[in-house]
């Protein structure tokens, strides 16, 4: 693959992905996931050629995977694994709070939320390394000062070497 056409692909994911988001955990009721066999959520998003596919195993820790198909192929992946606080009973209210900042992703790297984001007594921070085609990072959520949530996440392109 020419540069052009790998910068072209890298633009259309990262759109992509900006749009997918509201079709994801961020708007959950948007989403409405399928529960599967095995006891996960799936939920799907399509548009035109693109397909996003997140399936995760809620409760409290999560962890799941996201994956990007073009033309039923895979594209991009990102993995992740998150959890409240033990000492934090209430996890909802984290929760809700951590939708609110999934929903303020940067268009630019719109792979979890914003650098920042604060709301009442909740403050949500990113940091991430690297670019959409290969990344990890972390996100916390403080209450009050206070760290009461925490999460891990890692991807990137995936089969790039395989023949088109």
């Amino acid at each position: 693959m020419t540069n052009d056409r790998l910068a072209t692909q890298r633009a259309d994911l990262t759109r992509f992905l900006f749009e997918a988001k509201d079709h994801g955990y961020a708007d959950i009721q948007r989403a409405r996931p399928t529960t599967e066999r095995d006891h996960s959520l799936t939920m799907d998003y399509e548009s035109g050629d693109w397909r996003f596919h997140d399936n995760f195993f809620g409760g409290e820790p999560y962890g799941g995977r996201a994956v990007v198909f073009v033309k039923g192929r895979p594209l991009w992946m990102m993995v992740y694994y998150g959890w409240v606080d033990g000492t934090d009973a209430d996890v909802q209210p984290v929760y809700t709070f951590l939708q609110a900042a999934l929903r303020q992703a940067p268009a630019e790297l719109p792979l979890r939320g914003p650098e920042e984001f604060s709301d009442g007594p909740f403050t949500y921070r990113m940091a991430v390394h690297g670019t959409v085609g290969h990344f990890w990072g972390d996100e916390t959520i403080h209450r009050d000062g206070r760290q009461v949530y925490a999460a891990r996440f890692a991807g990137g392109l995936v089969d790039r070497r395989r023949g088109e």
